[in-house]
């Protein structure tokens, strides 16, 4: 008996189409209306308690010398710059790929015991995404522009800042450098005589806490930013990725740095699975491949093992 071969109509490379079937459009819901009253009202919050922060930073009693908190607006800045173009970079992202996703979230702190007065920003992404493509786009979009914007404030800063010799056992906060971090310090002032410190100006002490949130951002477990990327990368082996990371974190809150624990709890919290895109079948091309690898090599300069100790 004769039959003709049949073919798919559409490739299952077009996340539109499906084998043998035309996707049929389907009736989506309208968005909410943009909440914008909660936004402002939470970035004007922290963009206080950052302020303050900052001028704690720069020897500043608030209670005493209420009239001095704009010794803060340099760092307060500087953070919130940092912050907002990780967070629009996730958001315009996110619109060119026809996503539904809500402006920034800026989280407020007190400035005591959280040094820098915020707990970060985030965007909540209300639809599906796609494909492994989008999600690449979207993961890698925020760390991404987060540290082309923080490399050039860490160098204004670093020219802002003074080397002094430090007296060991002084009690001062040290901040672990990392591989970006000590490059960009070699820029400025070369290699250091032994015994000299880099006292941070806050401009470049926001910067430092810019590569942080970087770093933070990109461990690859359940849906971070990071996550996002290995799922995208190698969908087969997220899991397993998670586990690691889980695992090594706590290996490094107990030999380490204690924080990793408190991160660790946190993204166990979060939830370490990664769902799949819609059309998880179609396959990253070669320029993603590569932005992939740049965002992996992004992570491991921005990484630093022990964030904070006392001097």
């Amino acid at each position: 008996m004769n039959h003709e071969e049949r073919q798919p109509l559409f490739e299952p490379s077009d996340p539109d189409k499906v084998w043998g079937y035309q996707r049929q459009p389907s009736q989506e819901p309208t968005p909410p209306p943009p909440r914008l009253g909660l936004h402002l009202v939470l970035f004007l919050a922290t963009v206080a308690t950052t302020i303050t922060a900052g001028a704690l930073f720069a020897g500043v009693n608030p209670l005493l010398q209420p009239f001095d908190l704009y010794k803060g607006i340099p760092f307060s800045f500087t953070l919130l710059l940092i912050l907002g173009a990780h967070e629009m970079g996730h958001y315009l992202v996110s619109r060119r790929h026809n996503l539904d996703v809500t402006l920034p979230y800026f989280i407020p702190a007190p400035p005591y015991p959280f040094i820098v007065g915020t707990l970060g920003a985030f965007i909540r992404i209300r639809s599906p995404i796609k494909d492994k493509r989008a999600l690449l786009d979207v993961g890698c979009a925020g760390p991404l522009t987060g540290v082309v914007v923080s490399i050039p404030v860490i160098l204004v800063g670093l020219g802002l800042s003074e080397v002094k010799i430090i007296p060991t056992g002084s009690g001062g906060l040290l901040f672990g450098e990392p591989l970006l971090f000590q490059l960009l310090n070699w820029a400025v002032f070369g290699p250091l005589p032994p015994g000299q410190d880099i006292i941070l100006h806050p401009v470049a002490f926001a910067g430092w806490i810019g590569l942080l949130v970087t770093a933070l951002n990109l461990i690859p477990v359940g849906q971070t930013d990071g996550g996002h990327v290995a799922y995208a990368l190698f969908p087969n082996h997220h899991r397993q990725i998670s586990l690691a990371c889980l695992l090594l974190l706590v290996a490094g809150g107990l030999f380490l740095w204690p924080g990793w624990l408190i991160w660790a709890l946190l993204l166990i919290l979060l939830g370490r699975r990664h769902p799949p895109p819609v059309y998880d079948w179609v396959p990253l091309d070669r320029r993603r491949k590569v932005l992939g690898a740049i965002t992996i090599l992004v992570f491991l300069l921005t990484f630093t093992p022990v964030p904070l100790k006392l001097g």
